[in-house]
C-alpha cells in the first residue's frame, strides 16, 4: 500500500459572491495544481465533494482546467462530503490506480437555514426538530445539566474563534468581538446566539494528493504532508440527525460518531490525541466545539468546558483548535468544509500560517460531523 502525500493546496474565500461555482471551483483546483508544480494533464482521477451543488459538477468544474479522459466523480456525504472525497483519492493511490489525484470542495449555498426536506425525516420536520439551531441548543441544554457547563464558556469559544479569524484571509468574516458582544447578540435558540454560529455560504478548497513515490520523482522536498489517517464513518447508534441519540445517548458502549471515527484514525496512524500538535473541528455552534473536544480525547466528558476556561485550545496553548477562526468565522459551505480544514493544518505543518501559526506543529487533525451521523476524521503529519 502506497503512503499519500499532500503535494499542493488551494482555496477560493469562503463568503458570498457574485460569480457561479464553475468559477470558484476553478480557481482553487488551479491554485491546488500550482501549488503542487504539477499539471491538470498529469492527474490521474479527480473527485469534486458537494451537496447542493447539480449532478457531475465536478466535470463542469474541472473542464475550465482542459479536456481530460479522467474519472472525475462526485462525492456526497453531508458534511463529512470532502472528508469521503479525499478518502476515495487516498485509496485510488494506495491501490495503484494512480499516482497524482486532484480532490475539490465546492459550494454555493442558499441562504438562510438549510432546507431540512435533504436531511431529515418527515416527523422531524413536523416535529420543528429539523432546524439546526434546535437541535444545538438541545445538545447544549442537556451538557450543561449534566456537567454544569455555561454559557459564558460557550460564548468564551466563538470569542476565541472570532480572533482568530482576523488573520484568516480566506474567512468570511475577519472581525473579533467582546464577550459582552457576544453574550448580548440576539438569541437565535436558548441557549445558542447568533455570534456562536456558523454561516452557511460559498467556497471552494482543493488539495492535489500523491503517492510518495511520485512526490519524491517530482523533488517536492519538505512541502509535501503525510496523511497519516483518513476516516469515515456513520456510527451504527446515530439516528437521523445528532441529537439526541449522537450525542446525549452516547455511552461508553454505543459511542457517538466523533468517537468512533477517532478511534479508527488514532488506530490507523498509531498514535493517541496526545500526539496531536493542533486541530481544526467542526464548530457549526460553539458548543459543538466543546462537545467535540471531549469526543476526540483532548479531556474527559464533561470537561471541554475547563479546556476553553484555562485557556488550553489557544493558538499558544498545548492542543490548540480552530486556528483558522473555525467554521463560525469562516462559514461553511458544505462541499468545500473539510478540506478548507485541511488546507489550514498544510499550512501549519509547513509553517506558513502566519499569525496563526502554532509554534513547532508537525501533526494535526481536521474533523467534521455532519447529518445521519456522518463523520470524516483526517490526520496529517510532516
Amino acid at each position: 500500500m502506497s503512503e499519500v502525500v499532500i503535494l499542493g493546496t488551494g482555496v477560493h474565500p469562503f463568503g458570498r459572491f457574485d460569480k457561479d461555482y464553475e468559477e470558484m471551483g476553478a480557481e482553487a483546483a488551479g491554485a491546488a495544481l500550482r501549488d503542487a508544480g504539477v499539471a491538470w494533464s498529469q492527474i490521474g482521477a479527480a473527485y469534486l465533494a458537494r451537496m447542493y451543488l447539480p449532478a457531475t459538477s465536478g466535470p463542469r468544474i474541472l473542464r475550465r482546467l482542459g479536456s481530460s479522459d479522467i474519472a472525475i466523480v462526485d462525492v456526497e456525504a453531508a458534511c463529512a462530503s470532502g472528508g469521503a472525497a479525499l478518502r476515495q483519492a487516498a485509496l485510488a493511490i494506495r491501490s495503484g490506480e494512480t499516482d497524482l489525484a486532484l480532490v475539490l470542495g465546492c459550494e454555493k449555498m442558499p441562504r438562510g437555514f438549510m432546507d431540512p426536506a435533504m436531511l431529515y425525516s418527515s416527523w422531524q420536520i413536523k416535529l420543528g426538530s429539523s432546524l439546526n439551531p434546535a437541535y444545538w441548543a438541545i445538545r447544549a441544554k442537556r451538557h450543561m445539566y449534566d456537567f454544569g457547563t455555561t454559557e459564558q464558556q460557550i460564548a468564551k469559544v466563538a470569542f476565541k474563534n472570532h480572533r482568530n479569524s482576523v488573520h484568516n484571509p480566506y474567512a468570511m468574516y475577519r472581525k473579533a468581538f467582546t464577550m459582552d458582544e457576544i453574550l448580548t447578540s440576539p438569541l437565535v435558540c436558548d441557549p445558542i446566539r447568533r455570534l456562536e454560529i456558523c454561516a452557511p455560504n460559498d467556497g471552494a478548497a482543493a488539495v492535489v494528493l500523491a503517492s510518495a513515490k511520485r512526490a519524491r520523482q517530482l523533488a517536492a522536498g519538505e512541502r509535501t504532508i503525510k496523511i497519516a489517517a483518513i476516516a469515515h464513518t456513520i456510527a451504527r447508534y446515530s439516528a437521523d440527525f445528532r441529537c439526541p441519540a449522537d450525542s446525549m445517548s452516547a455511552t461508553a458502549k454505543n459511542p457517538g460518531p466523533t468517537e468512533v471515527t477517532a478511534k479508527r484514525a488514532y488506530e490507523s496512524a498509531g498514535i493517541g490525541p496526545e500526539d496531536i500538535h493542533c486541530f481544526e473541528v467542526q464548530d457549526t455552534d460553539a458548543f459543538c466545539e466543546i462537545e467535540a473536544c471531549e469526543d476526540l480525547g483532548l479531556c474527559q466528558q464533561g470537561e471541554g468546558g475547563r479546556l476553553i476556561d484555562e485557556g488550553l485550545t489557544e493558538i499558544c496553548g498545548p492542543m490548540p483548535v480552530n486556528m483558522s477562526g473555525g467554521l463560525i468565522s469562516k462559514g461553511e459551505p458544505i462541499g468545500a468544509s473539510h478540506l478548507g480544514q485541511v488546507v489550514e493544518i498544510v499550512s501549519q505543518l509547513r509553517g506558513t500560517a502566519g499569525a496563526r501559526q502554532v509554534a513547532g506543529a508537525r501533526s494535526g487533525m481536521a474533523h467534521v460531523l455532519g447529518a445521519g451521523g456522518n463523520c470524516a476524521i483526517t490526520i496529517l503529519q510532516r
